[in-house]
């Protein structure tokens, strides 16, 4: 919707980050978090291009601005912000078909992983895409996934469940470890480190200095992962996403920005 340089602080979040223009000040704001479950204003739909859409408006008493953003499922919601109208919600959504449009477009183009993982299927594995195949062995309960042996029920259910746990649980005996090299090598205090199943968030740090990582870093290229972690290891230093805070980053991760586009490329197949 605009030339204006984007905020780096959205990366981190995958695709959730969506990019809107207040209605108050026209300055381009950008939306990081999804917007807590609010009273919803109202339900309507919005003709955008040759769709008609759903249009969600949601008061949220904290939000500052309002925001719209293009759901997964289609359709469209716009986060109204404390004394804000509905009207003024749709008001605003409408001013903003073109930017709907084109992220429909975008959304038709990014890769999406399968919602049922079964033999054959492919998944994103230390950033590799990976099939899913039966041990060569003949075991029925047994499954590979590239180095990793994983105890199924058998194949004819979704194996998602299986190998998430798998997964998760490779992540919780990696990542400290890892966490502890990293911090050790740029001279950052030690933290405690929890492995989590986060739906919107790659990592995330405590003012207590406590990090939780999602597990899904396990699917990312270990550059990307090592990013993340130093992303969050940074905000020791730096409780926010200040010009300092980004000086930081890029002196202990000078190629920050191939991690990001990685995961602006790649999220969907994660999430």
């Amino acid at each position: 919707m605009s030339n204006a340089a984007p905020d780096r602080r959205c990366r981190l979040r995958g695709r959730l980050a969506t990019c809107t223009r207040s209605a108050f000040t026209g300055r381009v704001q950008f939306a990081f978090k999804p917007v807590p479950a609010g009273t919803c204003a109202a339900s309507q739909v919005l003709s955008v291009g040759e769709r008609l859409i759903p249009l969600l408006l949601i008061r949220h008493p904290r939000a500052r601005r309002y925001v719209l953003r293009l759901r997964p499922d289609g359709s469209a919601r716009v986060t109204i912000p404390r004394g804000g109208s509905a009207t003024e919600a749709r008001h605003f959504a409408e001013r903003h078909r073109a930017w709907l449009e084109r992220q429909f477009h975008r959304q038709a183009a990014v890769p999406r992983r399968p919602t049922t993982w079964l033999i054959g299927t492919e998944i994103l594995f230390r950033g590799v895409p990976t099939s899913i195949v039966p041990v060569p062995d003949g075991a029925s309960n047994f499954i590979h996934l590239g180095s990793e042996r994983i105890r199924t029920s058998g194949f004819e259910h979704d194996l998602r469940p299986a190998i998430q746990t798998h997964l998760w649980n490779l992540a919780s005996r990696e990542f400290p470890p890892r966490v502890r090299s990293l911090a050790a090598a740029h001279d950052f205090p030690e933290p405690r480190v929890t492995v989590r199943n986060q739906r919107t968030r790659w990592g995330s740090c405590s003012r207590r200095g406590h990090l939780s990582l999602n597990w899904r870093l396990i699917q990312m290229p270990p550059r990307v992962g090592d990013y993340i972690i130093l992303h969050e290891l940074c905000h020791l230093r730096e409780m926010n996403h200040s010009e300092r805070f980004w000086g930081e980053v890029k002196q202990v991760c000078p190629d920050f920005e191939m991690a990001e586009r990685w995961l602006k490329r790649n999220s969907a197949l994660l999430r």
